[in-house]
This record gives structure tokens, C-alpha cells and sequence, in this order.
């Protein structure tokens, strides 16, 4: 049986952080390599260190994938937090986004797991993702407040995004740079200046329609009487066949 922490000296303590984290550095490089099904005896080789080593911090496999994912996610609010106070805060909630997002497909076989029904997500990663969440939404009412992202996003609606930009990430290209597909759904959470609305000829007060109506009321040309007009076919010239016999006349004889 291991010696409690207390009766650990300074140098054992110090041991036993390198040797911990060597193992999630390791653990987390084969699970996205490998996925989850790669052993624990694996997972020591590739940390140089002991199996025994392994199990001392990590009794079971349940127990490393949590503590992995725990530590992306604190990564990820990590990132988030350090722009909270940022001069743009548009482009901080951007980048934290585009962050998740390139970040995330190498990660997948974790993401899988604890959003199946196995017992996940474990009281660890739910703390973690609470973190997580509420700094995003910090940053999201931050971008709201400076005009930069649309005021009915909401932080469900950009968590739900980060799922559908994942896989689009990752069956596009599964590496850190953010490719076109995700980039456009991401500039749908933007705001942008209201475009004016289509609107018919003729009724803005500095609009100048050249088309001449077909109901326009001028008077027969040659009695000055009211011409009536149709709604379809050609329009009436004259006010009666006599007229129109009359203007015949007139322009046979010129």
C-alpha cells in the first residue's frame, strides 16, 4: 500500500506530479490515436513509467479518461477566461470558438464516451464543463454587449453549434485549422447591419418610377373626354369608336 500524501516528502510529492502528468499527456495523445479501447499497460509504456505507477493514480480506466477529459475542458475555460477581459470582445468570443472547435475532433473518442449513457458525464467533468460553460457565456454577453454578436444567441444555441462544427471539422479536415464549412456557421452567430427591405416602385419618398400606368386619367384627344381604362389588354387611347373614327380621319387626310 502507498504512504498517505501527508507522509510523502517534498520530493516524492514533486515525483509524483511528473509522473502524473506524464501519464495524462500519454494517455491523452493514444486515446485520440487509438480511441478508448487502448490498455492501461499501453498507456505506462508510453509515459515511461511503471504500470503500478499508473494504477496508483488511476485505479481504473473509468478514472483516466475522466481525468483527461477534465483536463481539456479546464484547458479550453483556461483559454476562455484569459479573454474576458479582452479590448475586442467579438474577436475573443470568436477565437475561443474556433479554438473548441480545431481543437476538438482529435479528442473525439473522449467526446463519444461521455456523451453516452455509460455513467457519463462523471461529477468531475460535469464541474469542469460548468466551468467551461459559464465563461463562454460570459464571453458571449460580453460580444453581445459590444455589437458583435446577434442579441437572440443564446449559450445553448452556441453549444449546440460547437456539436454541429465538430463534425463538420471532422470529417473535413481532422487538424487545428478551421475549415470553410464551420467557418460560415460560426459567422451566422454574428451580427450584422439589417439590409433595407425589397419594396415595390414607386413608394419611397425619393423614388422616381419612369413606368407609365396604364390607368392614367388623361381625357380623349379629341373631345377632351374621360377615357375609360381597362385593366387588361392594350389601353384605350379614345373615349368612343366616333373619336377614334375622327382621329382616323384627321390623320389620313394630314
Amino acid at each position: 500500500m502507498s504512504a498517505p500524501p501527508a507522509a510523502l516528502g517534498p520530493a516524492s510529492r514533486t515525483d509524483a506530479r511528473r509522473n502524473r502528468a506524464q501519464v495524462l499527456a500519454a494517455a491523452q495523445q493514444a486515446f485520440a490515436e487509438q480511441g478508448t479501447s487502448v490498455s492501461l499497460a499501453e498507456i505506462a509504456r508510453s509515459a515511461g513509467v511503471g504500470a503500478g505507477t499508473v494504477y496508483r493514480h488511476f485505479p481504473t480506466k473509468a478514472d483516466l479518461l475522466e481525468a483527461v477529459m477534465q483536463q481539456r475542458i479546464d484547458r479550453l475555460a483556461r483559454f476562455a477566461a484569459a479573454r474576458l477581459n479582452a479590448a475586442d470582445p467579438g474577436a475573443a468570443f470568436f477565437e475561443v470558438c474556433a479554438e473548441v472547435i480545431a481543437s476538438t475532433p482529435g479528442n473525439q473518442a473522449l467526446c463519444d464516451i461521455v456523451q453516452s449513457d455509460d455513467g457519463w458525464p462523471r461529477a468531475l467533468v460535469q464541474s469542469a464543463g460548468a466551468r467551461f460553460n459559464r465563461t463562454v457565456g460570459e464571453l458571449l454577453v460580453a460580444a453581445q454587449r459590444h455589437g458583435a454578436v446577434r442579441a437572440d444567441i443564446t449559450l445553448g444555441d452556441v453549444l449546440d453549434i460547437f456539436t454541429g462544427c465538430v463534425a463538420i471539422q471532422r470529417h473535413q479536415r481532422p487538424d487545428r485549422r478551421l475549415v470553410r464549412g464551420a467557418a460560415l456557421v460560426l459567422d451566422s452567430l454574428r451580427a450584422t447591419v439589417a439590409a433595407p427591405a425589397v419594396t415595390k416602385p414607386g413608394v419611397g419618398p425619393d423614388s422616381h418610377d419612369e413606368t407609365p400606368s396604364r390607368n392614367e386619367t388623361r381625357g380623349c384627344p379629341i373631345c377632351g373626354a374621360a377615357v375609360h381604362r381597362p385593366t387588361t389588354g392594350r389601353p384605350a387611347r379614345y373615349c368612343s369608336a366616333a373619336c377614334r373614327q375622327k382621329a382616323h380621319r384627321r390623320r389620313t387626310a394630314g
